[in-house]
């Protein structure tokens, strides 16, 4: 080999590095950010991956997915999102709070966000109208309110002599506020009184159980809230020593034990998601795509722990629910 020949062989060689990683910096990374906890997110995620693949992306592949799990520890947010918009990550995918949502929207206005609210999400800011969100942000909306309805309507159906409902909610998720009167009113409407108990420490929780010991309530109903899903076994744990008639926001609660849950489809919402993230890697503007309604639902009742409380479940109800565990 000529020494030409030889020192243009090396200056190829020492370009190898820097061409795999130029192919490396291409894959698109999609940071998925939840304030649940890595262990209740099995689910979520084989769902979320589901979509992405039926959009033509495998993770590890042709994309990267990076995740963050926030715990209810919601005062992380404005560092993580400064960071991945710093990164310049592809898609912020927010599926399970309202407030990653809020947060990735003021912290960009040029990432596209996928979220998962279940809030208007034009009241909320994110988008200019559900058909035509206009901005850097597209999702699924959960229908929060008939939600909140029909599941304490089912409460009454199993505990129908119920009066007093206990109401446990996180005043640490901003959202909260505008979400409890809607509970309340439902609440109202067929003849229930609530009571509001505080939680967003897992002792908070220990000493809301201590003053519903005291009070005994007919009934809890437990808000939709991330942090209040990542503490279900304590929560179920703690409803069976009282021995209280509760509903959850998920089926994970009954999974765990709990009563009964009613909610939408999350397995469906979070493959929805997926699809959506998938699309704008493929060149999608979420501008252009339309805001997603909710329309599946779940009904999950656990007879084992109905019959722990000496309850009887209407036949009506077990025929109707999506899913009964023995």
């Amino acid at each position: 080999m000529r020494r030409r020949e030889f020192i243009a062989g090396l200056g190829s060689a020492a370009a190898w590095p820097m061409v795999a990683r130029a192919q490396q910096a291409a894959v698109p990374v999609i940071a998925y950010v939840s304030g649940g906890s890595a262990d209740a997110a099995a689910g979520p995620v084989a769902a979320f991956r589901k979509g992405l693949g039926e959009s033509g992306y495998v993770e590890g592949e042709k994309v990267t997915v990076e995740y963050h799990w926030l715990e209810g520890q919601f005062d992380r947010l404005p560092a993580l999102m400064a960071d991945l918009v710093r990164r310049r990550v592809a898609v912020i995918a927010t599926p399970d709070a309202i407030i990653t949502s809020i947060e990735a929207k003021a912290a960009t206005a040029t990432i596209p966000i996928v979220f998962g609210v279940g809030e208007d999400p034009v009241k909320l800011g994110l988008v200019a109208s559900l058909a035509r969100p206009r901005g850097n942000a597209t999702g699924i909306n959960r229908f929060s309110e008939e939600v909140n309805a029909k599941q304490l309507g089912l409460l009454h159906e199993v505990v129908p002599k119920a009066v007093r409902v206990a109401v446990l909610s996180n005043p640490a998720n901003v959202y909260t506020k505008p979400y409890l009167p809607e509970v309340e009113e439902a609440a109202r409407a067929i003849g229930l009184q609530t009571h509001v108990l505080n939680a967003s420490t897992s002792g908070e929780i220990d000493a809301a159980f201590a003053a519903l010991a005291r009070e005994r309530p007919d009934a809890l109903f437990v808000a939709t809230d991330t942090f209040l899903t990542s503490r279900r076994v304590q929560l179920v744990t703690l409803a069976a020593r009282e021995r209280i008639p509760a509903s959850y926001s998920t089926r994970d609660f009954v999974a765990a034990g709990g009563l009964m849950s009613y909610a939408t489809d999350g397995a469906d919402q979070l493959r929805r998601i997926g699809i959506y993230t998938g699309r704008i890697l493929k060149g999608a503007k979420p501008a252009d795509l339309p805001v997603v309604q909710s329309t599946k639902f779940e009904l999950a009742i656990n007879l084992k722990t109905a019959k722990a409380l000496g309850l009887t479940i209407p036949e009506t109800l077990l025929a109707t629910a999506d899913e009964v565990i023995q």
